[in-house]
């Protein structure tokens, strides 16, 4: 789990990113991609964990996450994107809070967007990565 073939870059011909929780670019320069469907607060019985808790769900979204990546030999330093899906962007600092404890510095790219639902009527969020393995 290397950085090495990774390069993160914010080129100076554009603005800087307003937050530091994304890069504009990440360069992989060798290796294989892995990419993460969009997971939700899944729990092993079929249940979304904690309805209506942001925070919760969002913990058990990186746990999900962790264990996907650690099965390919990866883990959150390999991260090049992340997409991120929010029934409610007003949360967006809930979530935050919790990715920013997962995901090291330099950050991958990011989008993160409000949708009006997802799959699961008890799903709050919906998170998919690609990495470098």
């Amino acid at each position: 789990m290397t950085q090495t073939r990774i390069t993160h870059s914010d080129p100076t011909t554009v603005p800087a990113p307003p937050t530091p929780l994304y890069s504009h670019a990440v360069h992989v320069t060798s290796g294989p991609m892995l990419y993460v469907s969009g997971q939700i607060a899944l729990l092993d019985d079929g249940t979304v964990a904690a309805p209506g808790d942001m925070t919760r769900q969002s913990e058990v979204i990186f746990s999900l996450l962790e264990r996907i990546l650690a099965a390919h030999g990866a883990g959150f330093a390999d991260i090049v994107s992340i997409r991120t899906f929010l029934t409610d962007l007003d949360r967006l600092p809930e979530y935050g809070a919790v990715r920013a404890r997962y995901l090291p510095s330099p950050a991958p790219t990011s989008t993160t967007v409000e949708v009006a639902r997802l799959f699961h009527p008890d799903a709050l969020l919906e998170v998919e990565v690609v990495a470098a393995v």
